[in-house]
């Protein structure tokens, strides 16, 4: 298939930045590079016309040599692309969201999101409403598409391409070009070869908790060493650290992170996996899945934050979710009939869930206990997510 972003429906997408526009006047549109967040601000204002400025264009910087000049007589939609480049910008944002009658709304987009966070949160408070967006979902792509989706990631760049070998070749380009020049021109001086060493080390506890004695042994450094790396990819959008939730019990309980690869093709191309059945004979199989359903569950399904839950006497929840006052845990087996398991009992127990839903690979749906469910991840294919189908979405 030849690289046409255009075929895949991102009107979700869409239509939250512009009902984020319609409440706030300025939007940070934050994700990481090349998922298609330029594409969809051209969607909502060209390129050509004038408030269009990105900062990868010498053009478009010199344009902003004053912006306070080039910004205040604009009206309507104001599109900034790679604001953190420009991070002086935000004060400027600052005084003309605070105009009288608001005559333009500003949506920056910005590819990393510790610092970006940051500075438009102290320069921006009370003005300023953010949206992440991530690769494709099951959701944009279908059903159909979850094997490929699953096994070449979510950048549109690597779904799409037209065989297996380009996106594999994209994919291990995309990773040179972050840690070589986007990395240092957002200011970190960190080697890069450095880098692609931490990362491939995280590739392969893909899924397990956070441990930064391993890695600092493994790279002949300190802890700090090794969670300031851990940081910097997880402010460039290409690592979660999914925090633990600590409940009021009388347990021990897991209080380090779990790391996951965000995007499963790029965990793929960092552990060498090169075809379908690389993918399914590897030992990370199991954790690969887990990682791609996590990431399809926070895209997909409502919810208001997100832990997960663990204790040292081995129970545990992969993915603990709050909609409003109502608690929801997800499990992912990579099984053809998944069953409950003591752990899915103490969690319900013990964090008194409301509902469990059991995600995987198959295709039927069935009650597995009172308040547990095996679900199709397919079900994530219907917009709104289906994870819950019988709790209302507005609870």
């Amino acid at each position: 298939m030849v690289y046409n972003p255009q075929v895949v429906n991102r009107s979700q997408v869409l239509q939250s930045i512009r009902a984020a526009l319609d409440r706030s006047p300025v939007v940070v549109l934050t994700g990481p590079r090349q998922c298609g967040k330029t594409t969809l601000a051209r969607e909502l204002l060209h390129e050509d016309e004038p408030g269009y400025f990105d900062l990868e264009d010498p053009v478009s910087l010199a344009r902003l040599d004053e912006p306070m000049t080039a910004l205040a007589p604009l009206r309507d939609l104001v599109v900034i692309d790679e604001i953190q480049r420009r991070p002086d910008l935000f004060p400027v944002l600052r005084v003309l969201a605070d105009r009288r009658d608001v005559p333009a709304r500003f949506l920056i987009l910005g590819s990393a999101s510790g610092d970006l966070m940051r500075q438009s949160s102290e320069s921006l408070a009370g003005r300023v409403e953010r949206i992440e967006m991530g690769g494709f979902t099951l959701a944009e792509v279908g059903p159909e598409a979850m094997d490929s989706l699953w096994r070449r990631g979510a950048f549109p760049r690597a779904w799409l391409a037209r065989t297996e070998r380009d996106s594999l070749a994209w994919r291990k380009e995309f990773v040179g070009a972050l840690l070589e020049r986007d990395l240092p021109q957002w200011g970190v001086r960190t080697p890069a070869v450095a880098l692609l060493r931490f990362w491939t080390m995280l590739a392969h506890c893909h899924g397990q908790v956070w441990n930064a004695a391993e890695p600092a042994r493994a790279l002949g450094s300190n802890t700090a060493t090794t969670r300031r790396y851990l940081d910097l990819l997880t402010d460039a959008l290409m690592v979660r650290q999914l925090q633990p939730w600590l409940a009021n019990l009388g347990k021990r309980q897991v209080r380090a992170p779990k790391i996951y690869v965000r995007d499963s093709g790029v965990l793929h191309q960092l552990l060498g996996i090169d075809s379908e059945k690389a993918l399914l004979t590897h030992p990370k199989v199991g954790a690969s899945w887990e990682g791609f359903v996590v990431e399809q569950v926070l895209a997909s399904e409502p919810h208001d934050e997100a832990w997960f839950w663990g204790t040292h006497q081995g129970a545990e929840i992969d993915l603990l979710l709050r909609r409003g006052d109502r608690w929801f845990g997800v499990e992912c087996k990579r099984a053809d009939a998944p069953r409950q398991t003591p752990s899915i009992r103490i969690a319900m127990e013990d964090l008194r869930l409301d509902r469990v839903a059991i995600v995987y690979p198959g295709t039927k749906r069935y009650a597995l206990a009172d308040r547990v469910e095996v679900v199709p991840l397919a079900a994530l294919a219907t917009p709104g997510g289906l994870l819950f189908s019988t709790v209302s979405s507005s609870t």
